[in-house]
């Protein structure tokens, strides 16, 4: 840390404001624990549909950001586009680069912060991200980021998980037995028309949202509970932070939750999963 951003640190620290840096810290840390790219091969449909949604076209230059294992990148380099995939992290742009040699597809891989993006201002017709930007602690400079990505008159595309929605409660019943730092945005407020609003809003000729459902299918809630807390590392980190008696508290909050959402009618697991859909013309 140079002196300027100690210097930031600790005046956020005696202002009583979050450290920013230490929440990064942490969300660096879950990400490269697990394996999400077993998790997210699983939302492939996703960055299909929201390719459609931005009308991409073969040729466009798309930027994704937090790309993870790459779905939507996957999904633009299909279409004949120029795809840059980043991620800050590297295991993740791995997993991403063996599905593209796999499909035969070119796309450049680039390690990068969301918040501090190595490219020039205006590089990209089409900037997006799929439950990824959502997650960085610095919101505003996240979206700053892909705006100034963005050329004039290009698009952003978003998909990000609800408040209300499946996934928005999941992180909700892990906050409540491991409260985030005081202070800290939650990610799902990208989920809502209001935050998008003021983020994207004075950027942009137009904002136009969608609400959005995604099943989850797993064997039964047990199987789709043991399977997030191998492999997502949100959710791996929360319960290796507890203790035996609160990680089965946590436990059963989460399969009653799940109840809650099932709508199977058997013993597996059907649960459709709220996202909202964005797609934004750069002004």
């Amino acid at each position: 840390m140079d002196k300027a951003a100690a210097t930031v640190s600790q005046n956020r620290q005696s202002a009583g404001q979050v450290d920013l840096g230490v929440i990064k810290a942490r969300q660096h840390a879950a990400w490269s624990s697990g394996d999400y790219a077993l998790i997210g091969t699983t939302l492939q449909i996703i960055g299909e549909e929201l390719c459609e949604a931005l009308d991409v076209r073969s040729g466009q230059k798309v930027l994704d950001i937090a790309a993870g294992n790459g779905n939507v990148s996957l999904t633009a380099a299909r279409r004949g586009c120029e795809v840059t995939a980043t991620d800050y992290v590297p295991a993740l742009l791995e997993r991403a680069r063996d599905r593209a040699a796999a499909e035969r597809l070119e796309l450049e891989f680039r390690e990068a912060d969301a918040e501090a993006l190595p490219f020039p201002d205006g590089s990209f017709d089409v900037v997006v991200s799929t439950f990824g930007v959502m997650f960085t602690p610095d919101q505003d400079r996240a979206a700053a980021e892909m705006v100034r990505a963005c050329r004039r008159g290009g698009r952003i595309g978003l998909a990000n998980w609800t408040p209300e929605g499946f996934i928005g409660q999941v992180f909700k019943a892990i906050g409540k037995h491991l409260p985030p730092p005081t202070g800290a945005k939650s990610p799902a407020l990208w989920g809502t028309q209001a935050r998008i609003a003021e983020l994207f809003e004075p950027h942009s000729t137009s904002v136009k949202t969608a609400q959005r459902r995604f099943v989850f299918r797993y064997r039964s809630p047990e199987h789709w509970l043991q399977v997030f807390r191998t492999y997502y590392g949100p959710m791996l980190k929360a319960f290796a932070a507890l203790e035996p008696a609160a990680q089965s508290a946590l436990q059963r909050d989460l399969l009653a939750l799940v109840g809650q959402f099932n709508r199977s009618g058997d013993g597996s697991m059907v649960v459709p999963g709220e996202y909202l859909e964005i797609v934004i013309t750069r002004q």
